[in-house]
């Protein structure tokens, strides 16, 4: 092999250094590749009181897990030779359009999180052509909302308080700041046992403790935001004081029924959806109802624990009532490819909350449209590498659900 004096000129071209980045912020969110990466900057920069509240679920947390291993164990089947250098991500949804088949969530408690809170997530989302929705304990009210989305779409999730009229009201003001679109939760009659916010102490307005105060030492930065910006202000609650236990129980009802999803539907003018439905025959009760579309959901593990896996239940659903309702997803997508599978098996939409949230935590309103931006990044190379060219293209040849979970046999007597 002949070897030569290396030539200074061809060195420099070979060798090309990258200009620093001295935003802080930027920098640290140019370095996050994959949702977990902004997961793990989340947690270094939130208390673990808020980082807790967004990371748990109920009681040992199997729900979640389930729900994330569900999307783990997928296996995709590519075709070949198909032109997709171009690839359509856009679909419609509840009456409308998203240029991604996945919108932000309902999310309580934003702004504890980071003080930008729903502002940030919905001028992220309305930036990035997908919608976003506004919970009922959010930290922003319905008109702010729009103010920060103005010409995007937002949707409302509804709880149906004890006291109704407080939720009637909700209604009425979501319809006059021309929301399109009423989640109507069905999960929560209760609150369910999120042993980590019980655990922290956590509590709104956080209460300083001597290890809060400890947990905030290397994180000024949120405490600063957190005291030097607008007092929390709730989309529906004027009392903020207590537990989030409190909080929640005042918040829900277990005495919700059938009129009143007939109440909500004769007040709301625009597309009535129903989330947290978790078995193929409510579905079907509900489409026969004549409801806009239904959310497979178990509230992302946070209310009932060992609940069914919304990605498991998704193809029997579909199957079920997929031609006369529109069918949406969440719990456990933490991926564009578990977004890309959800529409392969015949969701016509996905819902991503924690995702979104660890995007807030890492870096406001820039880490939420980081958040967006991996995800819709995994979207489409997930579309290519499948070779399908159309969102509407992807069908359930495309994936296979691998089994972990199969129920036992029931001995007979």
């Amino acid at each position: 092999m002949k070897r030569q004096v290396p030539d200074p000129r061809e060195l420099l071209d070979l060798i090309q250094f990258k200009k620093p980045e001295l935003n802080a912020r930027n920098r640290r969110l140019q370095s996050a590749l994959t949702i977990e990466d902004l997961r793990r900057i989340a947690k270094r920069r939130t208390p673990k009181a808020a980082f807790d509240y967004t990371e748990g679920a109920a009681e040992g947390e199997i729900s979640l897990a389930r729900a994330r291993q569900a999307f783990t164990d997928v296996e995709f089947h590519p075709s070949i030779l198909h032109d997709v250098s171009e690839v359509d991500t856009s679909t419609t949804v509840f009456g409308g359009p998203s240029a991604m088949p996945f919108g932000i969530a309902p999310t309580g408690f934003t702004r504890l999180m980071q003080s930008e809170g729903e502002v940030a997530g919905a001028g992220a989302a309305g930036a990035a052509g997908i919608p976003f929705t506004l919970s009922t304990l959010g930290t922003t009210t319905i008109e702010g909302v729009k103010a920060a989305n103005p010409t995007g779409r937002n949707w409302f999730q509804l709880y149906v308080m004890r006291k109704r009229e407080i939720s009637y009201g909700l209604v009425e003001r979501a319809a006059a700041a021309g929301f399109d679109t009423l989640m109507f939760t069905v999960d929560t009659p209760i609150a369910g046992a999120r042993l980590r916010d019980k655990r922290n102490g956590f509590s709104i307005p956080p209460q300083l403790t001597a290890s809060t105060i400890l947990d905030a030492i290397p994180r000024p930065w949120w405490w600063f935001d957190f005291l030097t910006t607008q007092k929390l202000e709730f989309a529906s609650l004027t009392e903020t004081g207590g537990t989030v236990g409190e909080l929640l129980d005042y918040a829900m009802d277990p005495s919700i029924d059938y009129d009143d999803l007939a109440t909500i539907r004769a007040m709301w003018p625009g597309k009535l959806v129903v989330k947290g439905v978790q078995n193929v025959p409510d579905a079907k009760r509900l489409t026969d109802l004549g409801v806009d579309g239904i959310v497979l959901s178990n509230h992302g593990g946070r209310q009932l624990d060992r609940a069914p896996i919304p990605f498991h239940l998704l193809p029997a659903v579909v199957k079920e009532v997929g031609h006369h309702t529109e069918v949406a997803l969440d719990t456990g997508i933490m991926n564009g490819a578990d977004v890309v599978a959800s529409i392969a098996l015949g969701a016509k939409f996905t819902l991503v909350g924690r995702a979104y949230l660890y995007g807030l935590m890492a870096g406001g309103r820039q880490g939420v449209d980081r958040a967006i931006a991996i995800l819709s990044e995994q979207v489409s190379r997930t579309m290519r590498l499948l070779e399908v060219g159309s969102v509407a293209e992807l069908t359930p040849a495309h994936v296979t659900q691998l089994q972990r979970l199969v129920p036992r046999a029931v001995p007979h007597p």
